[in-house]
């Protein structure tokens, strides 16, 4: 069996979010770029398998969306053990364009892994949309992905609990923390052989986007924090109840 996992880049977590003057655009200058993290945790679990049952896992490659910027991206991947990547050259407009781009190259692998959301829009929906296309079964909140016999031995939280199933490829995991219990990281070695791995380039399909958007919003900034001496109770529920509205 082969393994694809959808490798998103993302900034990363501690970018400070800026947009261009008139706020249609993000403002990607200076931004340090790194693997989605949920993804990359699927990459990881995808390693392990290929390493504890070897002979039933092939290879295990990487595919991302996105212009030439994201090859870095894809190196590091390659860098953590994939064993090639792809590139879909195209601009990764939202999750129907993404995961239409994906549909291109997805169908000859057994095993697809996406992570449950990206770091950036939160969006949730391309795993979903890719198993669609590819007319294939999904399974979502996937926190453990076993082989056992001719089997996927799958485990997945559930309100109150968790649920095991056993499946059978070609399938779509959609994947989320807990599905690896820390993120792999290259060692030199594996950024030595990771410039010798194949890294393809695919041209990417006219895909008419279902979605665009108007304009980015950030947050208001937080007020300022209220500091209440412990012996004024009554000052800190007065505030509770007529500033915060908790009580």
């Amino acid at each position: 069996m082969k393994i694809l996992v959808l490798i998103g880049n993302v900034p990363d977590t501690t970018t400070k979010i800026k947009f261009n003057a008139d706020k249609t655009a993000f403002d990607a200058a200076g931004v340090q770029w790194i693997i989605n993290p949920w993804d990359e945790l699927a990459l990881t679990r995808a390693l392990e398998l290929k390493e504890q049952h070897t002979g039933k896992i092939e290879s295990v490659a990487v595919a991302n969306v996105g212009k030439v910027g994201t090859e870095a991206t894809l190196r590091k991947a390659l860098a953590v053990g994939a064993n090639e990547a792809i590139r879909i050259d195209a601009e990764p407009v939202d999750d129907y364009t993404v995961a239409s781009q994906l549909a291109m190259v997805a169908a000859d692998y057994d095993i697809i892994l996406a992570g449950t959301e990206s770091a950036d829009y939160n969006g949730s929906a391309v795993g979903g949309m890719l198993a669609e296309l590819l007319d294939r079964k999904s399974v979502s909140a996937v926190s453990g992905i076993d082989i056992d016999g001719d089997k996927l031995k799958i485990t997945r939280e559930i309100d109150g609990g968790s649920q095991t199933l056993k499946m059978d490829a070609p399938i779509v995991f959609i994947v989320q923390k807990g599905i690896a219990k820390e993120p792999r990281i290259a060692g030199m070695r594996g950024i030595m052989e990771a410039r010798k791995k194949p890294l393809h380039v695919v041209e990417g399909a006219a895909v008419e986007p279902l979605t665009h958007f108007d304009k980015f919003e950030l947050p208001a900034p937080k007020a300022a924090c209220i500091k209440i001496a412990e012996d004024q109770a009554g000052e800190l529920i007065k505030r509770l109840r007529e500033e915060a509205k908790v009580l």
